[in-house]
């Protein structure tokens, strides 16, 4: 078999991974996405992703013989094509969207029952940044086809426009999961019949453009694969693993956002997920609603790291974060949420150090607890027991997934030593056998007693968001 890329496109960083297609990874390279302004408002990257996507698969090509190249993305991100042209490019979810649009969009869009999205800030509803667009210009969406962001760059790669269901069905407003269909809201607006033809997320739609197989020096026989919503990809990941592949289990994502989706052993009830919370209903690359809870731990840490220039998952810094554990808990430093208002299980607080840590280590430390405080009570959240798989970036942080070792000492809690978990889970959406060659470690509590300090973290938390819900 020839060899696999996986196009990883998040909202800091993008990521080009070459893989053999027993799925031993041969080469990686990242690039930082720009912050890029457009008609006065900020736009996703969309000309310098494909800029350095063609010149690192052509470097690629000099390494192996590729056959597969597919795409994942975050969810909030809509592409609007016309007559082969991209138009619109998705807008910067993190723009901020004027008011009295979104109180007109909070009359028209559906219920969190009918599509188990919460109404989200700035752009992080997709649909949002449609009606946005509607209300500027009647006739923007004329002759217009939209894709979601990661089918969008399958399109780019091999010019067949299709859709997929795990990133329509990720709080955009535009699925009713429960359902397995548009929502009532997009087919009143008339949207469904702009979005291309549905495919399974790992389904090969078509072949590599002959232009980007001329720069690329690829072949024209490259397949292209639809592609998929990155945290639906972790879940396809943690099924390679004997512990995670079947009964009830939870992945942890961690980048930018942390994502507890929870895959539940019976039928999935979503009635008790509180929308005002940050809870929604994500849906896997099958059609199947999945229970999730979010907060965005890692802007946080490393909004909290800024002053120090720390990085809390330093391999090398590890033992001394450890070490300083106890010293946090003995001067009663804490952190309270939230530091990104209006997101995660405490959307209304206001972030705030509660005493000064005494050393960089230790100030490392309180973050890291924080960030396993908040975790926990988004996984409390979606009702998480048993298997919990902790993936991405802040899994090599031992603070922080010792901390909720210790908050859940009735769960499993397991890391993995790959760092390309959202990749891998892309791999196996091409070929469901593979498994990994690595193995799950179940993670050790830390040695200090927590649980006088995240009784007091956490009952003066809920008592903040009650006060200023």
């Amino acid at each position: 078999m020839t060899a696999i890329v996986v196009l990883d496109v998040g909202k800091t960083v993008s990521k080009l991974s070459l893989w053999e297609p027993d799925g031993n990874l041969i080469k990686r390279e990242t690039r930082p996405n720009a912050q890029i302004g457009k008609a006065g408002r900020a736009v996703l990257d969309v000309e310098g992703i494909a800029a350095w996507l063609v010149a690192t698969l052509k470097s690629f090509a000099t390494v192996a013989k590729i056959g597969h190249i597919i795409p994942v993305a975050h969810g909030a991100g809509l592409a609007l094509v016309r007559d082969g042209v991209l138009v619109e490019p998705p807008l910067d979810y993190e723009y901020q969207i004027p008011q009295s649009v979104r109180q007109s969009y909070m009359r028209e869009r559906d219920p969190f029952s009918v599509t188990g999205s919460p109404f989200l800030h700035n752009g992080l509803n997709a649909a949002l940044q449609l009606y946005w667009r509607t209300k500027e210009a009647d006739c923007v969406l004329d002759r217009m086809k939209i894709m979601p962001w990661a089918q969008y760059w399958a399109w780019f790669l091999s010019g067949v426009m299709r859709s997929e269901v795990s990133s329509l069905g990720c709080h955009t407003d535009l699925w009713s999961p429960l359902r397995n269909e548009f929502s009532p809201m997009t087919k009143r607006f008339g949207w469904d019949d702009m979005f291309p033809a549905m495919a399974f997320a790992g389904e090969a739609i078509g072949h590599l453009r002959p232009n980007l197989a001329s720069d690329t020096g690829l072949g024209r026989d490259v397949q292209v694969h639809c592609g998929v919503h990155d945290s639906n990809a972790a879940l396809v990941a943690a099924q390679a693993f004997p512990q995670m592949e079947s009964g009830e289990a939870t992945v942890l994502s961690t980048g930018t956002w942390f994502v507890a989706m929870r895959r539940p052993a019976m039928t999935c009830d979503t009635s008790s997920l509180s929308e005002k919370r940050d809870c929604l209903v994500n849906v896997d690359v099958h059609g199947l609603p999945i229970p999730s809870a979010r907060f965005m731990g890692g802007r946080e840490i490393e909004l909290l790291s800024e002053p120090d220039t720390l990085r809390v998952d330093s391999v090398g810094e590890q033992a001394a974060f450890l070490q300083s554990v106890a010293e946090v808990i003995d001067a009663g430093c804490s952190l309270s949420p939230t530091f990104m208002p209006g997101n995660g299980p405490f959307p209304n607080g206001q972030g705030k150090w509660n005493a000064a840590a005494l050393s960089r280590e230790a100030r490392a430390a309180a973050i890291c607890l924080y960030a396993g405080m908040v975790a926990n009570a988004s996984l409390d959240l979606v009702g998480s027991c048993k298997a919990i798989l902790i993936e991405g970036r802040f899994a090599k942080s031992d603070v922080f997934v010792r901390a909720l070792a210790s908050l859940r000492p009735d769960s499993d809690i397991y890391i993995s030593d790959s760092q390309s978990d959202v990749s891998f889970g892309a791999l196996r959406l091409i070929d469901p056998l593979m498994k990994s060659a690595e193995r799950l470690t179940r993670v050790r509590p830390l040695d200090q007693d927590l649980s006088a300090y995240a009784t007091a973290w956490r009952e003066n938390a809920e008592m903040v968001e009650t006060r200023n819900a």
